[in-house]
């Protein structure tokens, strides 16, 4: 039985590390945090990284975007062919210490969560105005997804990787996931973005979403197209905050957008009892609960 409310959500996306996590420097800036069974692995490839002071760098010959990249390509192919992580995917995330645009290099989607890279995603709130108020999309993940199969999603989500702008990818999942056209998907609204910093079964995760809200006519209805989503739904407003507070029908990490949309339309009002901690905790700065961890190492 959920204990119910909306911020436990909050909370078990960014959950105490009562684990070691390893820092992880490129040119001195801290790019991520791994598990100590990997960097014992990784000492083993003293061509690209190298331990000092109980943190992980990696060798500073590599000077280059370019450089660095291939470099981690072949520390991730090396790993693969081990089966320490999960095969790759092909599909390339930023490495970055801050945003995506001071990226240093890019590794495979696939190892960016043993390496705790910081990912970006992208969530769109699909929702229709009718006579009793707001009522929202809500999509059905299918049943042979890997991840929460079968729990409620936002009508748009998926993860934006490097090499294509938001707007690009954006559109593309628009149309993959909710057969939305290139016309409606540039009609939604970049809202802000909510963050947070979880320990997942492959590390931690200092994870981006970007939010977008996107008004919708009464007559529209989604429509998947890459077999990812089982159904679409439209609920009322208050049925969606229902379902987020009293149940973990969401993907977890859904949840915080959703908070998110009824904190800016209103629904959720100041004096809410949660309504502080809810507004402050969707916004996590990076490593938030590895700082302390981390400054320890180099003191």
């Amino acid at each position: 039985m959920c204990e119910g409310g909306y911020l436990r959500h909050v909370l078990a996306c960014n959950p105490p590390v009562d684990e070691r996590f390893i820092p992880w420097k490129i040119h001195g800036q801290v790019v991520g945090w791994l598990r100590p069974w990997l960097v014992e692995k990784l000492a083993h490839r003293p061509d690209v990284f190298e331990i000092r002071q109980d943190v992980l760098h990696m060798r500073d010959d590599f000077r280059d975007f370019s450089a660095r990249s291939n470099a981690l390509a072949g520390v991730v192919d090396w790993l693969d062919e081990q089966g320490l992580i999960t095969p790759p995917m092909g599909e390339l995330y930023p490495v970055t210490p801050a945003g995506r645009e001071a990226a240093l290099c890019v590794m495979d989607r696939a190892a960016a969560a043993y390496f705790g890279v910081r990912a970006f995603g992208q969530h769109l709130n699909g929702y229709v105005r009718l006579d009793d108020g707001i009522h929202m999309w809500l999509g059905r993940r299918a049943r042979d997804r890997l991840i929460y199969p079968g729990h409620l999603d936002n009508m748009v989500a998926g993860g934006l990787p490097w090499g294509v702008s938001p707007e690009e990818n954006l559109r593309k999942e628009c149309a993959e996931e909710a057969g939305l056209s290139a016309e409606l998907a540039a009609r939604a609204v970049p809202v802000g973005l909510v963050s947070y910093n979880r320990v997942a079964e492959r590390g931690y995760r200092p994870d981006v979403l970007y939010c977008y809200d996107l008004e919708l006519s009464p007559d529209f209805r989604p429509r998947n197209t890459d077999g990812e989503v089982e159904s679409f739904s439209l609920l009322p407003l208050r049925e969606v905050a229902r379902l987020v507070r009293e149940t973990d029908e969401f993907k977890l990490n859904c949840n915080l957008v959703i908070i998110d949309f009824l904190l800016r339309h209103g629904y959720l009002e100041p004096r809410h009892e949660e309504y502080l901690d809810l507004a402050m905790g969707l916004r996590r700065p990076l490593g938030a609960g590895l700082s302390i961890r981390e400054q320890e190492t180099e003191t």
